[in-house]
């Protein structure tokens, strides 16, 4: 399975320009009909304002999106490409705009609904969706958070942690990756604890910065 970039959760970002306020909201979605439900329920949310511009893109779907009642090009098209630039797919956005009565021109709209877009999907965080190696790690509590930067430093991700007598950590790695953590968990613990493979499993995992 290829790798796929997705919103982590829902997101919201606001801000104004020339008293106009652009309010941005960011869903992950897996089907036309989520999406199309999170639109309306925008519309129905902010009836009173001028505009609810809206795209959404889907991995295995259609791309759509909607200017409603803004200058052509100037409002979903550049929304929509935030999340083609980024990678970012099964993903709905629907960007509020309350006219403050100036004028922002093609351009500064563009801007505009580029920018809350964008705005709202950083503050959704994005996550990638691939198939991960997990392995268990059972060790002493002392060790947890060098096991947790071991992982991080192979490109992988801490799952769920189980707290007994001693701690287990459920590290999820790619693939290329599982030799050099197992063997890392070795030196660590001078052959006192292993990383033992459970198998692949298929997890959206949040990625940094």
């Amino acid at each position: 399975m290829t790798e796929y970039f997705t919103p982590a959760r829902a997101g919201e970002a606001e801000f104004t320009e020339k008293r106009s306020t652009f309010i941005g909201h960011v869903w992950p979605v897996e089907t036309e009909a989520e999406a199309r439900g999170h639109i309306e329920e925008m519309k129905k949310k902010y009836h009173d304002a001028r505009h609810n511009c809206w795209c959404y893109l889907l991995r295995d779907g259609p791309a759509r999106y909607s200017d409603d009642g803004e200058p052509q090009g100037t409002a979903g098209q550049p929304m929509l490409s935030v999340f083609q630039k980024e990678g970012v797919v099964n993903v709905c956005c629907v960007v509020t705009r309350y006219f403050g009565g100036v004028l922002l021109g093609a351009g500064g709209l563009v801007r505009a609904y580029t920018q809350s877009a964008k705005d709202a999907l950083d503050g959704a965080g994005v996550c990638a969706v691939r198939r991960w190696v997990e392995l268990a790690v059972e060790c002493p509590y002392a060790f947890l958070e060098r096991v947790k930067l071991a992982c991080s430093a192979l490109g992988g991700a801490v799952g769920e942690i189980e707290y007994a007598a001693a701690v287990t950590v459920h590290a999820l790695l790619p693939e290329g990756a599982v030799e050099a953590f197992q063997g890392r968990m070795i030196e660590l613990s001078a052959g006192e604890f292993a990383a033992v493979e459970l198998g692949e499993v298929l997890r959206a995992v949040p990625v940094e910065g």
